[in-house]
């Protein structure tokens, strides 16, 4: 039993941050439809965002009052947010909508590629270290072990999160809006619904939540520019275990692919990255279109 509830515990705290950047991916494709190569990027800037945001707190004379560098992360996603989203989705994304599903995955494929190297650039090669937010709120102990308590902070901060998003979709009128240009775009153009803004504030969204996965992770790793590629490709294991475009896909999708990770690592750690993909074979042979995919209404 305790092994299950060590398997469970580690399981939370990787799919809480994993379950953030997959949300904006799987909100992207919902809103915009379309899949988003470059999201991994996106995370890795926020990374990198929030490390020199923390950097220069502390630099500045943050050691007063240390619990300010969480501020200062959210501050650095924020601002990755309001600077690449506009200029992605603005300047690039949009001149190629109502194109061919492909040619949006070449596009944002670039976009990934040139922001690599863009990273390299800014921050150079060598990796980043910001541990002090980490460290900040100290142990909690579970059994025989000690887990840090800023893991649950994540895990808190990805329920608020969740919960905040499905909220604002659901249950405010500027998410009905966002849900009818989802159903049908050209009929919310018609009923004077500014689709152009709707994409622009969705794409936003979904860098934020990138950039917040990003920077809520800053503490926990060191920061290099190739961390992205793996974050991609875990994000979109998630999405489609549990559906293109669904929150709560995103939510199981999540903890699937956590429990999975944990189990592995605590029972065979050698077949780690196996299991994350044989548990997406699976929930594929059996729903192709994933756990949580809504379906789609027929037009005639």
């Amino acid at each position: 039993m305790e092994l299950l509830a060590y398997i469970l515990v580690d399981g939370l705290i990787y799919g809480a941050w994993l379950f953030i950047v997959s949300l904006g991916l799987t909100l992207v494709f919902g809103i915009l439809n379309i899949l988003n190569m470059a999201h991994g990027s996106l995370y890795a800037i926020g990374a990198y965002a929030a490390a020199s945001a923390v950097g220069a707190y502390f630099a500045l004379g943050g050691e007063a009052f240390p619990f300010g560098s969480y501020a200062a992360m959210v501050i650095g996603a924020i601002f990755v947010a309001l600077i690449l989203g506009p200029l992605l989705e603005y300047g690039l994304l949009r001149h190629f909508y109502g194109r061919d599903h492909v040619i949006l995955v070449l596009v944002t494929y670039g976009v990934f590629l040139i922001l690599e190297d863009a990273m390299k650039l800014i921050w150079g090669v060598t990796p980043l270290f910001v541990s002090e937010p980490y460290s900040l709120l100290g142990n909690v102990e579970f059994g025989p072990l000690y887990y840090v308590t800023y893991d649950f902070l994540v895990i808190a901060v990805a329920i608020l999160v969740g919960l905040g998003v499905w909220f604002v979709l659901n249950r405010t009128k500027r998410g009905k809006v966002v849900l009818a240009v989802i159903h049908d775009r050209e009929m919310s153009k018609t009923m004077g619904v500014n689709v152009d803004r709707v994409f622009l504030i969705s794409f936003t969204l979904g860098v934020f939540l990138a950039a917040l996965g990003g920077a809520l992770t800053a503490p926990m790793i060191s920061v290099s520019p190739s961390i992205g590629v793996n974050v991609i490709i875990l994000a979109f294991a998630v999405v489609i275990i549990g559906g293109l475009g669904s929150i709560e896909g995103a939510a199981i999708g999540a903890l699937f692919v956590g429990i999975a990770r944990a189990a592995s690592v605590h029972l065979l750690p050698e077949a780690e990255l196996f299991v994350i993909y044989l548990v997406m074979a699976i929930v594929l042979v059996f729903r192709p279109e994933g756990l949580f995919q809504k379906t789609q209404a027929r037009k005639i």
